[in-house]
């Protein structure tokens, strides 16, 4: 029964690490940009948008598709680097252990 008591208190000590590092993805910020730099997205490790900078000489009737289509390679970019900012947190978080294909953090 010692095992099964130890084992518990490890897996409720790494629930707790686990909404720490849920709180410093929250913090964590990427950018990915497109078109040298003329589109830029700002994530947060969890993915969502805090920022869109998009210079102005992009701004013209014509050119409305290809804004929309940087803005998509920006945020793509920015989500991939993301991604691994929160691979790394957890890395950290599992003592360097990668998780299994296909198990995605956070849940």
């Amino acid at each position: 029964m010692k095992n099964l008591t130890e084992m518990l208190k490890k897996a409720q000590e790494m629930q707790s690490k686990m909404g720490d590092m849920q709180a410093e993805l929250a913090d964590v910020e990427v950018e990915g940009s497109a078109a040298a730099g003329m589109v830029s997205v700002t994530l947060n490790a969890q993915g969502d948008m805090k920022k869109l900078s998009i210079d102005p000489s992009l701004f013209s009737a014509e050119e409305k598709e290809v804004v929309e289509d940087l803005i998509i390679a920006a945020h793509t970019q920015a989500k991939a680097k993301a991604a691994d900012a929160a691979a790394e947190k957890m890395k950290g978080l599992t003592g360097g252990m990668e998780l299994p294909a296909g198990f995605k953090m956070p849940f």
